[in-house]
Parts: C-alpha cells; sequence; structure tokens
C-alpha cells in the first residue's frame, strides 16, 4: 500500500503543519465496479466459505482441547513436550493453515526461520490486521505475549493455551515486570521454550510505514529473527486501523475475493551488539530500520500512545492532535526535559510579554530556549511559522508548553495566556487579540469567533475580561480534557522508557477471534 499524506482531522490553525503519514487511517475507496464484483462472488464464495470454516473449527477444537487438558497455565509452567508439541506444531498448524485456506488466503513465504536457540524472539511488522494471526501458524505456532482476558473466549480461548502464551494481567500491579522476566527466562532457555513472537508496534497501522518499536522483544538483549509481512492485493480489505472499515467488513470483504495474497519474509537475525544490550531502544531502533528498508517504507515517530492521543482528540472534535503529537516529537529530539522548561515558564513568560505582540526570528528563539540552531530546532520552529515568513509569535508557543506542563492548573494557564495577549495591560482584550488567544490556549479554529466573542462579551463592551474568558472556559472543560489526556500519555511513556514493559500484546490466534466490531479492541491490540 504507497504511503498517503492524510490528516484525521483538520489541523489548528496556528499550527499549520506540513503533511505527515497518518498510519492510523485505512482510506480504501469501493468503486462501484469493486462493489458489484465483492457482491457477485460473495453470493458463492462466502456460503461456501462459511460452511468449510465451521467444518474446520468443529475439528480444531477438539484437538486443542486435547493437546491443553491437565496442562497448567499459571504456576511452575514447563514447555510442552512430547505428543503434546508434536499435535501443536504439526496438527493444530495444519489445521490453522487450513482455516486460512477456506477463507481464500494465499500465503507466500520468504526467507528461512531460524530455530529458537539462534534467535529466541521473532519481531514481526507491520502489524496491520486481525488476520495477521496466520504467521503464528507459519512460524510453527510460537509462544505469544497475550491478555489474561483472552483465555476465557469461547472456542479460541482454548486456541491460545495452546500456544503457552506469556500472560499480562491488567489487575496484577506486578504483570509488566512478570512479563519481561517470563519473556527473558523464555528467551535464555537454550532452546526449551519455543521462540516468542511479539508485534513491537502494538497497535495496528495502514503498512505506510513503520511506527515506534515497543521495547519488550529487545529488552533481553538476545539475538531477534525480524519477520515482515506484506499484502499486495489490488483491494485492500484486511487493514484495521483506528479509522475505517468495522471487523466484520473487513471479514466480509476479505470472503468475497477470490483470493488474498499474503507475504511472510523472514529476515537475517539480528545479534545486538554490546551497546544494544545496554539500551534496548537502540536495539529495537535499528532493527526497525532494517525491516523498514526492506519493505521500502519510512519509519516515523509516532507510537501507540500518540494513536489513542488523536483518538481523544477525534471523539472531542479538537483539532490540535497533529500539532501535540509533532511538538512533542521535536522536543524529544531536542532534548527538552519537562523539568527543566517548568523551571524556565516563568522567566519565558516574561521574555513573550516583553515582546508585546512582537515576532521573532529564529536566531532569537534559539537564544530564548538556550538551544543552538539546528534542524529539530527549525523543525519546532516551522511548527509556529503559520505564515511562513521566518517569524513567529513567542507567546503561543509559551502559552502551549505552559498548557502541557501544567494543564491541571486551568486558572494559572488562563491568567497567563490573558496576560500575554493584553497588550495595553488594561485587563481587556480585543476580538482579534481573542481569537488568536483561543486558537494558541484551547486549539478552537473552526468556530464562528463573532458570535462566540458576543456570547462571552456580556455586557457588550467590545472588549472580554479575564473575569468573562475565565467563565467561558470553566464553562466547556471539554476543551480542556484533551490537554490531561496528552499529559497522561507522556507520563505513561516516560515510565515506559524508565520502566519498558508495556508490551504489545499479540493479536495471534485467527480472525474470527477478533471479530467483535470494538473500538477498544483495536487501542488494546
Amino acid at each position: 500500500m504507497p504511503p498517503q499524506r492524510v490528516f484525521a482531522l483538520p489541523r489548528q490553525q496556528s499550527l499549520l503543519l506540513p503533511a505527515v503519514i497518518n498510519p492510523f487511517i485505512q482510506d480504501t475507496k469501493l468503486t462501484k465496479a469493486a462493489i458489484f464484483k465483492c457482491v457477485l462472488l460473495g453470493i458463492v464464495l462466502v456460503p461456501i466459505r462459511a460452511i468449510l470454516l465451521s467444518l474446520v473449527l468443529m475439528v480444531t477444537w477438539p484437538v486443542a482441547v486435547i493437546i491443553t487438558i491437565n496442562h497448567p497455565l499459571k504456576g511452575a509452567v514447563e514447555p510442552m513436550t512430547g505428543w503434546r508439541r508434536f499435535m501443536c506444531r504439526r496438527v493444530l498448524a495444519a489445521l490453522g493453515r487450513t482455516y486460512y485456506f477456506c477463507l481464500g488466503f494465499r500465503v507466500v513465504v520468504k526467507g528461512k526461520q531460524v530455530n529458537s536457540r539462534e534467535a529466541p524472539i521473532l519481531a514481526v511488522a507491520p502489524h496491520s490486521t486481525f488476520f495477521d494471526g496466520i504467521v503464528c501458524l507459519v512460524a510453527g505456532l510460537p509462544s505469544t505475549v497475550s491478555r489474561v482476558e483472552n483465555l476465557a473466549t469461547p472456542i479460541f480461548g482454548r486456541f491460545v493455551r495452546c500456544l503457552q502464551p506469556v500472560l499480562v494481567s491488567r489487575k496484577d500491579p506486578d504483570s509488566r515486570k512478570n512479563t519481561i522476566q517470563e519473556i527473558e527466562s523464555r528467551a535464555k532457555s537454550g532452546g526449551r521454550w519455543p521462540q516468542v513472537l511479539i508485534f513491537p508496534e502494538g497497535t495496528c497501522t495502514n503498512r505506510s510505514c513503520l511506527i515506534t518499536f515497543k521495547q519488550g522483544a529487545f529488552i533481553p538483549g538476545v539475538p531477534v529473527q525480524p519477520v515482515i509481512m506484506r499484502y499486495p492485493n489490488k483491494l485492500d480489505t484486511v487493514s484495521w486501523t483506528w479509522q475505517g472499515f468495522s471487523s466484520r467488513t473487513l471479514l466480509l470483504l476479505t470472503m468475497c475475493q477470490l483470493y488474498t495474497t499474503v507475504e511472510i519474509e523472514f529476515l537475517p537475525m539480528h545479534i545486538p551488539t554490546e551497546e544494544e544490550k545496554k539500551s534496548p531502544p537502540l536495539f529495537a531502533s535499528r532493527v526497525r530500520e532494517t525491516m523498514a528498508q526492506t519493505l521500502g517504507v519510512p519509519v516515523t515517530d509516532h507510537t501507540y500512545e500518540d494513536c489513542r492521543l488523536m483518538i481523544s482528540a477525534g471523539e472531542l472534535t479538537l483539532p490540535m492532535e497533529a500539532g501535540l503529537v509533532e511538538f512533542t516529537k521535536i522536543s524529544r529530539k531536542l532534548n527538552l526535559k519537562w523539568d527543566n522548561v517548568k523551571k524556565e515558564l516563568d522567566s519565558f513568560a516574561a521574555i513573550a510579554s516583553s515582546c508585546k505582540g512582537g515576532r521573532i526570528t529564529i536566531e532569537e528563539f534559539a537564544r530564548f530556549l538556550k538551544l543552538p540552531v539546528n534542524p529539530a530546532l527549525e523543525e519546532l520552529f516551522a511548527l509556529f511559522d503559520r505564515n511562513g515568513d521566518g517569524t513567529i509569535d513567542f507567546r503561543e508557543y509559551v502559552i502551549g508548553v505552559t498548557i502541557l506542563c501544567r494543564p491541571a492548573n486551568t486558572e494559572d494557564v488562563l491568567r497567563m495566556a490573558f496576560q500575554l495577549f493584553d497588550i495595553d495591560e488594561d485587563e481587556k482584550i480585543t476580538r482579534e487579540e481573542f481569537t488568536a488567544l483561543l486558537r494558541s490556549a484551547l486549539g478552537v479554529s473552526n468556530l464562528n469567533m463573532a458570535k462566540l466573542f458576543k456570547e462571552i462579551d456580556a455586557d457588550g463592551s467590545g472588549f472580554i475580561t479575564f473575569t468573562e474568558f475565565q467563565d467561558f472556559a470553566m464553562n466547556h472543560p471539554e476543551y480542556a480534557k484533551l490537554f490531561s489526556t496528552y499529559l497522561e500519555l507522556q507520563r505513561y511513556q516516560a515510565m515506559q522508557e524508565a520502566s519498558p514493559g508495556d508490551l504489545e500484546l499479540a493479536g495471534q490466534t485467527s480472525s474470527a477471534e477478533k471479530q467483535e466490531d470494538s473500538t477498544s479492541d483495536k487501542k488494546e491490540d
């Protein structure tokens, strides 16, 4: 699927960004000819395939029961051996392949899979659909990482048990630490355990790029074999992202195709250097770069947490999600520490007030931030250079940083923002100043400013006082929710970097396991 530069939502006018690849949207357009073809083929194929799939499940479930009977999942768990392992790797895998064949999948395997002694972990990307579970079958049913709740799923919970997954529990506060320890234990078992298969992106994308890899697969510091997946079909009926077709629609469309091709390529294993063993983020980044080069797609700094942030913005119909995501990425490149920024906010505010509505160049911007002019700083500067004239209003930057650092301190944020735009310091702002303020502080862009100004200007004076503005902000708390969400995600990301381990939950069982049309399922991949 070729990269497409699209936006899920309108951009905030005060942060006019260059077009960025949005990996979380599926924008397949069904032409009339494609719909007619699907209907024509579906009338014949769907009933036949539904019957065949039911028959395969009727045979597979008893086999799964036999494999897992009297075999513990918790406590001192040992890897399956003897007849259990044979039935799992041979019989169950063959039935799984038959299941996908009945769905119409044509599997092309490239490269050679190494054994668990050589590379204990398989890192699979891009992760784009619930159909990706087919890679588990091709790889001989390795262990996976799965939520405890998946075991209770009717029928398919039994199939998950056959994989002897590393279990993650939301209720257990020590779950992350235990999960890391279990993965490391299996990875260093010397081949006693099967390989552990992980989707390091942690969520589904549209395959236009590779998003930031989570570190769970790379913390043990053992060799990793990258595995890439492609769906080189004319019509994309598989991509299951945050915005796009539902799981039921994708399943139906896929069953209406004569066949669906999936390519699975095993790349040479990546043996970590001493530097990479000490730095899981570096290890993950280099593996991702290798996979991206083979796929011929770019990499992006977007993460699973950014995906959640963008959806939160969408639910609030707020247009600032792209600016927030890009702002934090650039801040990381510049190594701006929030604690340090907080300490500088008061002096920043004083500098911004002294500008009195004036604009500053990138050299002045760099001097204010005590940073050299470099590509990352230029990128940050460009976020606020709305008209491309090489100057920015430093006040907007200060307001944005203050909101990100102090989202709970609403009154202080509003007071500082008001003062910055109250150029003559008479505790009043004009309609033009008010419009700029809303764009900067609250992300409001597509409102009728004249009507809104009139509503807030209770006394009809033609000016808005701080009290009037504060009353409006307090009565519209929905505009503050996005910033609170953002801070939570940033804290979560910081905890991840300090103590990585919120592991990606591989959607590895089979396509039917994901057929509930649930947005939360996509969030908790």
